[in-house]
């Protein structure tokens, strides 16, 4: 079986529109379930609806339990109903320019991607291109669980627009590393203004469980940026012979002679990207830095169309969403599909007590964020597939 067809086997129809089903179904679940809840809120003595008479015998002031509350003119406690919270959104200017607001920084990541792309290929894609390579990057991103990504389908994009297969595995090595390499060096800053208390929501599954794995998953990113700087800048030759050894073995030996071929390819790159000067390096890291904060500016732009934050709030959910992005990288589902919109949820709850409200952020993200890539990803890949 070619390349080609290994790719149209990977995205076949059923494939797109199951990823799409599945984060619609969940989005739609969150929002039923959000809709159907029943939530009481305390707006003081006498200006509410209910009163709380502890109708479940647990002495704790269930917010969510209709049997603990009573009717009563002179209560406490109000209900919440969608249609208070509708109500209570104001859809003015200010909403509609903060949505365009995160559109925007949701084309601006896509902007630094292909600038650092350019970059990599030493200009030898256009714009054009380039807007395409990632696009099918992204849109394989989007299809695949989060920890497996898009780098081999990016790897062959990047090869069908004429870049050596060689320079092609690099360009996407080095991309991955200075992805790795700004989480890495944010998370200690993240941590230095910001309270792990703050930054680990209480849930079911407990706060320290999630430290657990959020830590072990940040030790498994840092060790691969090491690893992938150490392939390509100190020891490339040895991973040719890591290659060689791996496809030496029995169900793998039929790839061998590929394998070393692209062995010979990464060190010929290697020696090539080790001309480049330090500041280019800087720039391309410069340039990852602005990808990424655009990508996180996107939901603090949507929380502050319906929110009114202060300057610490967006520097907290800048922070959050390291979390969140560790949680979504080691979803097992598509595109972090239901992952994603759950931990938005979970990790955002502190910012709106409005479960309603929230699930309504977190599919307005998921719109503008996930579901984009899907659609120009299946216009652009049969394109893509049809150059010799």
């Amino acid at each position: 079986m070619s390349n080609q067809d290994i790719i149209k086997s990977s995205f076949q129809k059923w494939k797109i529109w199951t990823a799409i089903f599945l984060g619609l179904s969940v989005a739609s679940f969150m929002l039923y379930r959000s809709l159907s809840e029943i939530r009481f809120v305390k707006v003081g003595s006498g200006n509410g609806t209910h009163r709380w008479i502890d109708g479940n015998h647990n002495k704790v002031v269930d917010l969510s339990q209709a049997i603990d509350f009573k009717l009563d003119e002179s209560g406490d406690y109000k209900r919440e109903s969608l249609s208070d919270v509708l109500l209570a959104i104001c859809w003015t200017e200010k909403t509609f320019f903060w949505i365009f607001m995160a559109l925007l920084f949701m084309v601006g990541r896509d902007f630094f991607y292909m600038w650092r792309i350019r970059l990599l290929t030493n200009e030898q894609l256009t714009w054009r291109k380039s807007f395409s390579v990632i696009m099918l990057w992204e849109f394989a991103s989007s299809l695949s669980p989060g920890v497996v990504g898009g780098a081999a389908v990016a790897m062959f994009i990047l090869n069908k627009e004429k870049i050596a297969l060689g320079r092609s595995t690099a360009i996407v090595f080095i991309s991955t590393m200075m992805d790795n390499l700004f989480y890495v060096m944010m998370i200690p800053i993240t941590f230095f203004f910001i309270s792990s208390a703050d930054l680990f929501p209480v849930t079911y599954f407990g706060s320290q469980a999630l430290q657990v794995v959020f830590w072990t998953g940040y030790t498994f990113i840092a060790i691969a940026a090491f690893l992938l700087f150490v392939a390509l800048f100190i020891w490339p030759s040895f991973s040719k012979r890591l290659l060689s050894g791996l496809f030496s073995l029995p169900f793998l030996k039929r790839w061998k002679t590929k394998a070393i071929q692209t062995g010979d390819d990464i060190i010929v790159t290697s020696k090539e990207m080790k001309k480049e000067t330090f500041t280019a390096w800087i720039k391309v890291f410069l340039i990852t830095c602005g990808s990424w904060i655009s990508r996180y500016l996107v939901i603090n732009a949507i929380l502050q169309a319906f929110l009114d934050l202060s300057l610490y709030d967006h520097v907290l959910i800048l922070g959050k969403q390291f979390v969140l992005w560790l949680f979504m990288l080691v979803s097992p589902t598509p595109g972090a599909s239901g992952v994603a919109e759950y931990a938005f949820g979970e990790l955002l709850v502190s910012f709106s007590g409005s479960t309603v409200l929230l699930a309504g952020m977190a599919i307005i993200w998921r719109l503008i964020s996930y579901f984009p890539y899907l659609f120009i990803g299946a216009w652009i890949l049969p394109r893509v597939l049809r150059k010799k």
